[in-house]
């Protein structure tokens, strides 16, 4: 007698995912942490306070004197600003007042008497080191679990970044500020944190090349592949060709879109990723372009009066929410822009963030193509 056995179909593996390149190294670790110790040093209560005074000291670290302007204090998203500024000058540092006047572009020097050069500095950091751990400082308050929480989870955020293993239990730091310790718990909720157990900790998956202590060396390299050492922000900026650079400081400073240094870093430096579109995308986009007919003429108009305002494109969040698409994911936004793009009435420089133009469709002529007024004409 014979019996037959059915079988599932074999399960496919899911892809593996190629974890983010670590921020610091070992030494860079210890540097990170020895800012963290040296803001715990001072006599400041307040995480808005503390959480100002580390982004000021990391850029004063090697000259006594730091550069920020009134934008970077705006996106740090403080509580109280004025008295976050107030409270540095009880520290006898000078020069941050001109942060709360109305120039949110010029670069505030603020003079900070105990750090720079000397015999015995606080930071002792060179150029390299100082400037991958302030671009450590921005990529980490503007991790996404933590980029809307408050100063203090932001702050938190830092602590146990710098001193958490990336796959390991790390311990909460001796002088970790208490407004701090009452967030852990918020951390955990958002991600920030896989675990936290009294005092033991361990970072979030997402947020472990933020670690600032390396796996140990024996970790096999079959498991971990060797890791890129990324630019901070400056470095990156450094490198980019002359027209690049123009680009993105029209962006960085751009009075009338006021983005935060970290917004406009992350999109800029973040590897480009082909997207790729399921058939619910597909399916939405019929919904939308039965809804919104006809909308290159409106978008390449608006695209040249935004270029012409702001000094560069809009992104394509701005160009959707400006011409009242309604609500819509971030898959269908790009999606409707690159069927524009396909259809000549935009075109941009990808990947390049910011480069939203009009295309040729809308400048009168391309073979197959609507020219503007015979498109408005059909509307009617």
């Amino acid at each position: 007698m014979s019996s037959s056995v059915s079988s599932a179909p074999p399960v496919q593996a899911a892809p593996a995912v190629k974890p983010n390149p670590f921020l610091l190294t070992p030494r860079q670790g210890e540097a990170a942490r020895a800012l963290l110790a040296y803001l715990g040093s001072l006599p400041l209560k307040g995480a808005d306070a503390r959480l100002l005074a580390v982004v000021v000291a990391i850029r004063a670290a090697r000259s006594g004197i730091g550069n920020l302007t009134g934008q970077d204090l705006r996106s740090l998203r403080l509580a109280d600003p004025e008295a976050a500024v107030t409270a540095l000058a009880a520290l006898g540092w000078q020069g941050q007042e001109a942060l709360l006047g109305g120039d949110t572009v010029t670069p505030v020097g603020i003079t900070v008497p105990d750090l720079g050069g000397g015999p015995d500095p606080r930071l002792p950091f060179g150029k390299v080191m100082r400037s991958r751990v302030s671009g450590w400082t921005t990529r980490t308050l503007a991790a996404k679990p933590v980029k809307k929480g408050s100063s203090a989870v932001r702050l938190a955020a830092l602590f146990l970044a710098a001193h958490g293993p990336a796959d390991e239990y790390g311990t909460l730091p001796a002088h970790l500020p208490d407004d701090c310790v009452a967030v852990l718990p918020e951390l955990l909720a958002k991600g920030f944190l896989r675990e936290l157990d009294g005092s033991r900790y361990l970072l979030g998956e997402s947020v472990r090349h933020l670690s600032g202590t390396r796996p140990r060396a024996d970790t096999p390299p079959a498991v971990r592949p060797p890791e890129e050492e990324l630019p901070s922000w400056e470095e990156w900026k450094d490198r980019a060709s002359v027209a690049l650079r123009r680009h993105v400081e029209a962006v960085e400073r751009c009075p009338e879109c006021s983005l935060s240094t970290a917004r406009v870093s992350e999109a800029f430096m973040r590897k480009a990723v082909p997207a790729q579109f399921q058939e619910k995308v597909r399916t939405a986009y019929g919904v939308w372009e039965a809804k919104y007919p006809d909308q290159g003429p409106a978008a390449a108009e608006f695209a040249a009066a935004f270029r012409a305002e702001h000094g560069h494109g809009p992104s394509v969040k701005q160009l959707c929410k400006a011409l009242g698409w309604g609500k819509m994911s971030r898959e269908l936004r790009i999606h409707v822009i690159r069927r524009l793009i396909a259809d000549g009435w935009l075109t941009n420089t990808e990947p390049v963030p910011w480069t939203l133009r009009p295309g040729k469709a809308a400048q009168g002529g391309t073979p197959g193509s609507t020219p503007p007024a015979a498109a408005a004409a059909r509307r009617r």
